[in-house]
């Protein structure tokens, strides 16, 4: 049984930093790629960025490019999204989603082809 849990939302005002973390347990390949997602009020999911350790591949939304850094500590069982310089359209639910594969078909954002979510975290910047 895959379980991801996120960490590390809350409250920032604009301009500043956070850290999110996505433990995972059960089995999950270290080469596999990990995506973080976000889903804003009224808005659908959209991928932020992705880590594909089997390909030596990150990915990013142009939306946070230079700003978020997305890691993954295998030690650990643990992949982070570092969020620097924040905006107020950066709020929303982020997810963490694990695939089973080293590549993500249709894309990294392609959110249909994660087979596994986390419950999410809320990241609020406030202006």
């Amino acid at each position: 049984q895959v379980q991801l849990v996120e960490s590390g939302g809350g409250s920032v005002q604009s301009g500043g930093s956070l850290t999110l973390s996505c433990a995972v347990s059960g089995h999950i390949d270290s080469r596999n790629c990990m995506g973080w997602f976000r889903q804003a009020p009224g808005k659908e999911r959209e991928g932020v960025a992705a880590i594909c350790s089997g390909i030596g591949l990150t990915l990013y939304d142009d939306s946070v490019k230079g700003r978020f850094t997305i890691s993954r500590d295998n030690a650990k069982n643990t992949v982070y999204l570092q969020m620097s310089s924040l905006k107020s359209d950066d709020t929303a639910m982020y997810y963490c989603a694990a695939a089973v594969s080293v590549y993500v078909p249709g894309g990294w954002y392609n959110k249909r082809a994660y087979s596994y979510w986390g419950q999410g975290t809320q990241v609020t910047v406030s202006s």
